[in-house]
């Protein structure tokens, strides 16, 4: 495709990807429920125009799609891992045809800029490449008895039904990272995605559903319940889903957490970060610009990953204070299909009101706001999505500086003395997902990671905050849940341990070596 945006059509695109203009949001592999639920319109908020409307799925339709998956969770565990792997492999290979018009659909519907949406299916197709080597490898361990002739070890079983929950930002991505895993695992996947991105999964369904259907795969091993979060309270106060994965808000999050908690289930929380970047005397600042404005603006600001914070020493503050509002100046807005844009729009004008009132809170607070950030009018923003990033000079114990914008604002926090005094700034908020320190003096970044340095689930040295690879375990700590997905062995929270036992010896000795003896 051409990066010019008036050579992507997006009728083509929906074509593509077999959308219609009224599309049913419930689905459990090849059958899609033909009863209406509420209708919910996409608006995209690049233009304003709508994309395509969809019947949210019911009560009924919910439970019915857990019936199915409880069904085919029966049949799919049997399946070999490996065999499972080739499924898998086989989607990676249908993102990898359908990875530009999906990535536009992505960009129009959410917002972001088109090569992020191509960026956000490229994860989709990684991650089917690596579940599909994980599938070979899921080991256990072997462990020595203290019994004679007794043998030990432990292995990993499929939990069943996973219930997927994912957030606007990134509306395939995430989804991908859960179900490639839980599916070579040998669990079933039963997912509602948000309500403002309901079109790339009912595309992201129609895609499973080519590959699934050509391999036989039972009903019910991917299944789509799209609506509000009365369907979301159902899937985390049903017992039939042992393990709830769910990104969004903490605020989303602690609900998820409890009403699985109480029911003593399973839960994977990806929730909100305040993220911070420490600026060293010696830090690169060829490096540190690209990687703080990509970091702030990327996505609008709209990652839970973005860099919230810039936590710089007060020998460097004014020259990186100078150097990052020219950059800023030079930030072009507009259309995300166009890929000479650095920024689209936020995700509808609510984003918008709450990115204002921040802005106004920093104000209040005492705040200097160096580039202040606006709604945009005119040609090319009738949506009303559109803003201008801003920057502001603030206290980190300003209480909306310890709170997560969803926005492009930016704040820069001036620090002095050694890097401990930084890293206590960076720690001394609620969230703990992803931090980066730059600087070429190895003790501050050895400092950084060690044991008294970041306390995120993810700390980077002379990278940014924002842009994670699928090999490693993603997530964080605090208010960002605690939860992992992706890389690593974060396949483990699909699956229930089991430790084994076997005596093949001729008597019966106890463990701690206890006589019972009659």
């Amino acid at each position: 495709m051409s990066s010019a945006i008036a050579e992507i059509n997006i009728t083509e695109v929906l074509n593509q990807l077999g959308i219609s203009e009224m599309n049913s949001g419930a689905s459990t592999g090849s059958h899609w429920f033909t009863t209406r639920g509420e209708k919910i319109d996409s608006y995209s908020p690049v233009d304003g125009n709508l994309i395509a409307s969809v019947s949210a799925a019911t009560e009924a339709e919910y439970e019915a799609a857990i019936i199915k998956g409880q069904e085919a969770f029966k049949e799919w565990r049997l399946i070999p891992a490996p065999k499972r792997g080739e499924i898998v492999r086989q989607l990676g290979q249908k993102l990898r045809e359908y990875k530009e018009p999906l990535g536009a659909l992505v960009s129009y519907e959410m917002g972001k800029s088109y090569q992020e949406g191509l960026g956000e299916v490229q994860e989709m197709i990684d991650i089917c490449d690596f579940a599909v080597g994980l599938s070979r490898q899921l080991n256990g361990a072997t462990l020595h008895s203290e019994r004679p002739a007794h043998r030990m070890y432990d292995q990993y079983h499929p939990l069943g039904v996973v219930g997927i929950i994912s957030a606007f930002n990134f509306p395939v991505a995430v989804w991908c990272w859960n179900t490639a895993l839980a599916w070579i695992c040998g669990d079933v996947c039963i997912w509602k995605p948000s309500e403002k991105t309901p079109i790339t999964a009912i595309a992201c369904q129609k895609i499973t559903n080519e590959v699934f259907e050509a391999n036989g795969v039972p009903e019910g091993v991917s299944s789509l319940v799209i609506g509000g979060a009365d369907l979301g309270q159902l899937m985390t106060a049903d017992r039939r889903v042992p393990l709830v994965s769910a990104t969004g808000s903490t605020r989303m999050g602690k609900a998820v957490g409890e009403a699985v908690a109480k029911r003593l289930g399973k839960s994977l929380l990806e929730l909100g970060g305040n993220n911070a970047i420490i600026i060293t005397p010696s830090a690169d600042l060829e490096l540190v610009i690209p990687g703080v404005v990509f970091g702030a603006v990327g996505t609008s600001g709209q990652r839970c990953t973005s860099t919230r914070r810039l936590i710089i020493h007060d020998s460097v503050y004014d020259k990186v204070k100078d150097i990052l509002v020219k950059a800023y100046g030079q930030i072009k807005i507009g259309n995300p299909l166009n890929e000479s844009n650095h920024m689209g729009p936020l995700i509808d004008t609510d984003a918008v009101q709450t990115y204002l009132d921040a802005i106004q809170k920093v104000k209040d607070a005492g705040g200097n706001v160096l580039v202040e950030g606006g709604q945009l009018e005119g040609e090319g923003y009738e949506s009303g999505c559109y803003v201008s990033p801003s920057i502001a000079e603030a206290e980190n114990h300003y209480e909306i500086v310890q709170h997560e914008t969803f926005a492009p604002l930016l704040y820069l926090l001036k620090y002095s003395g050694d890097i401990s005094n930084a890293i206590e700034i960076q720690n001394s908020v609620d969230q703990g997902l992803s931090s980066s320190i730059f600087t070429n003096n190895v003790r501050e970044s050895e400092m950084f990671l060690s044991q008294a340095g970041s306390d995120c689930g993810i700390a980077n040295v002379n990278i940014g905050t924002s842009g994670a690879e699928i090999g490693g375990a993603f997530g964080g700590e605090k208010d960002t849940g605690g939860g992992r997905e992706s890389g690593s062995d974060a396949w483990k929270v699909y699956m229930r341990r089991q430790t084994n036992t076997i005596n093949y010896s001729t008597e019966l000795p106890l463990a701690q070596g206890i006589k019972f003896d009659f």
